[in-house]
């Protein structure tokens, strides 16, 4: 079958396919289908979970092997695969027919891939996969459909905003959805459930601190002691909301935490990196970062951000913003 990305939640609580392709130009909407369908996986009883990244020289061999291959102690399991060229190939396709004519009893396959083109759409491959289980295309919102997509974005966070506040985040986040996923989280974050005015969302996206925040989280990543004790100092001079700085900082410890787990488990970094939503020039300061800092630290370092958290809702005594500094230490000190 072929399914639209708004009907994939209700059809993943009538049943589950054997077979998922998940596709699209936007990266985001990609990463959320795909974990959509992973939760639904585990609450079905896919208990093993196996990462494939089909590259140029992948053995599409691995494919049956990991259908084939369960745990003594597991059900059944979720086989991963990921193609990063946005496309499988000659044998990767003939592979995915294949197996699409006879997929196993005990695996679902999950299928991802950025930057196809009308031409891959149309091969027999995706056709197999659409006979055999469903073919998702992620389509991302225009100008027109975007407020709607904000509007439901914040419901899912208790907030909403009139048609005037919708347009204004739309008119600056337009062409990337990530910005504008950002945009929602940090007005969860200085506002609380409810209608939102224009005003307080004009304060928030146009907060020019927030560039501050980028040189924040450079600072900590590429280990620039003396300008992360500056810009810290600088944001509480001009009175930035602790809770703004704690997100901005935490969104770093977060991604050093899920990609050293995944190095951990042997995974690949590329893969890493886009599941945890790191693109661009993020990536090398990530990168750079992950030379410094090892799972357990990251992992203590995002302990020390929910004591912060802590103090910030007056649950924990303490001055926050010498535990910005020392969280940012932590991470920036080798």
């Amino acid at each position: 079958m072929q399914l639209k990305g708004e009907h994939l939640a209700a059809q993943l609580q009538r049943e589950l396919k054997p077979v998922y392709l998940v596709y699209g130009d936007e990266p985001l909407l990609v990463i959320e289908a795909a974990d959509a369908i992973r939760a639904a996986a585990r609450q079905a009883g896919f208990d093993e979970r196996e990462v494939l990244v089909a590259g140029s020289a992948f053995n599409w061999n691995d494919l049956y092997q990991a259908a084939g291959s369960m745990s003594l102690f597991a059900g059944r399991k979720l086989i991963d695969l990921r193609l990063p060229a946005g496309k499988p190939g000659r044998d990767g396709g003939a592979a995915l027919q294949a197996y699409c004519a006879r997929p196993s009893p005990d695996a679902l396959l999950l299928v991802t891939m950025t930057g196809a083109d009308w031409r891959e759409e149309k091969a027999a491959w995706v056709g197999a996969v659409a006979a055999a289980g469903a073919v998702v295309k992620l389509i991302p919102p225009g100008l027109a459909e975007l407020p709607a997509w904000l509007a439901a974005r914040l419901a899912r966070q208790q907030q909403s905003a009139d048609a005037a506040g919708l347009r204004f985040i739309a008119e600056r986040v337009e062409g990337n959805l990530l910005a504008a996923h950002q945009e929602i989280l940090k007005l969860e974050i200085l506002y609380p459930s409810g209608a939102l005015r224009l005003e307080q969302i004009r304060e928030a996206v146009l907060n020019v601190a927030r560039y501050d925040l980028d040189g924040l989280r450079e600072a900590m990543l590429a280990g620039d002691v003396l300008r992360l004790t500056r810009t810290i100092d600088g944001l509480q001079q001009e009175g930035e909301a602790p809770p703004l700085v704690l997100w901005a900082m935490t969104e770093e410890v977060r991604a050093l935490a899920q990609i050293n787990t995944g190095l951990e488990a042997r995974q690949p970094l590329p893969e890493l990196l886009k599941e945890a939503r790191v693109w661009g020039a993020r990536q090398g300061q990530i990168r750079k970062a992950l030379q410094r800092v090892n799972g357990g630290r990251a992992r203590a370092a995002l302990a020390q951000a929910a004591r912060i958290d802590r103090m910030i809702k007056g649950l924990a005594s303490g001055d926050v913003w010498n535990e910005f500094l020392r969280l940012g230490l932590n991470i920036a000190v080798v």
